[in-house]
């Protein structure tokens, strides 16, 4: 496997997303020509980096030699865009997001959820196998509940039904714990890990750096939009007919039943080992930089703790 790169072209698919938000100015930065792949409008704020906009679910990779590529995109395009670059290939170094809800979901009631579990894990197996044929050295990254630029359908979600309606439910008392990362921590861990040979052919479950309650981190999103929390325990027939109901309507069709079963769940993981091998060290969980509000004021309850490494 590649120990350096003989050039800095760094290619980022699915360059508009949350994590490509802090990734191109961090990449630029460090010195990196970007090239930035979308199948959205390209940003007519984006300096200095060379923009393609591509649907990778019907077209190939575009015809450049970039050394390094951060996937950001639906990790199961990857190993098939891989498998079709003409050799000599390029690229030597390959770093891809997938999602710690190949553990939490696994046994979700909701087969749909079942179904992304899946895929997953099979998109993680076939860039494996395609990397140790065509040598490339590969990373990915399972991040836990993502924040920070006003994008995800968590915690951005909780923020836009308590703007609409002044109130957010909560199945029983919400007691599951989390691990919020930012955005911006993820792209670090990016640019942290891209040359160090510790983190070739691994994968890492990226958590935040701090662990609280469901309910404590919706208190945070009240917070952030400056407004005392009103939160409403509901019973879970009622929760979960509410949420069939809502279903039909576009903004909320991401839900399902097994997400309040999650909401009294522990989902927490260890980001220790990537600690050690590539500095990872994320930031606390704070309402002052969920990307939501322009003033926001951090009042989460002293309880909540920070997490080790």
């Amino acid at each position: 496997m590649p120990a350096h790169f003989t050039q800095t072209i760094a290619l980022v698919t699915g360059a508009t997303n949350q994590i490509g938000h802090f990734l191109l100015p961090r990449l630029q930065a460090a010195g990196f020509r970007v090239i930035a792949i979308s199948r959205a409008p390209i940003p007519p704020s984006a300096q200095g980096i060379m923009w393609q906009q591509l649907d990778l679910n019907t077209q190939a990779l575009p015809p450049v030699a970039p050394s390094i590529l951060f996937h950001l995109a639906p990790l199961s395009l990857l190993p098939k865009l891989l498998a079709e670059l003409p050799n000599p290939l390029p690229i030597q170094r390959v770093i891809a997001f997938s999602s710690t809800s190949c553990f939490t979901k696994v046994s979700s009631s909701d087969p749909k959820e079942r179904e992304i579990v899946q895929g997953l894990n099979d998109a993680e197996l076939a860039l494996a196998k395609v990397c140790s044929e065509r040598q490339i050295a590969w990373t990915v990254f399972r991040p836990t509940l993502i924040y920070g630029a006003g994008k995800d359908k968590n915690i951005s979600f909780i923020a836009q039904f308590i703007q609409r309606f002044g109130f957010f439910p909560l199945l029983a008392g919400g007691e599951g714990l989390r691990q919020p990362v930012h955005a911006d921590d993820l792209a670090a861990a990016c640019v942290q890990a891209y040359a160090e040979e510790a983190t070739y052919n691994r994968a890492y479950n990226l958590s935040g750096g701090q662990t609280l309650s469901y309910r404590e981190m919706v208190e945070g999103v009240f917070y952030s939009l400056g407004k005392p929390p009103r939160i409403i325990s509901i019973p879970a027939q009622l929760f979960k007919l509410g949420v069939k109901i809502a279903r039909n309507l576009p903004r909320f069709q991401h839900l399902s039943p097994a997400m309040l079963d999650r909401m009294n769940q522990d989902l927490c993981f260890d980001h220790k080992p990537a600690t050690d091998d590539f500095g990872y060290r994320p930031r606390p969980f704070h309402a002052s930089d969920l990307g939501l509000s322009p003033k926001p004021v951090n009042l989460l309850r002293p309880k909540s703790k920070q997490n080790a490494g």
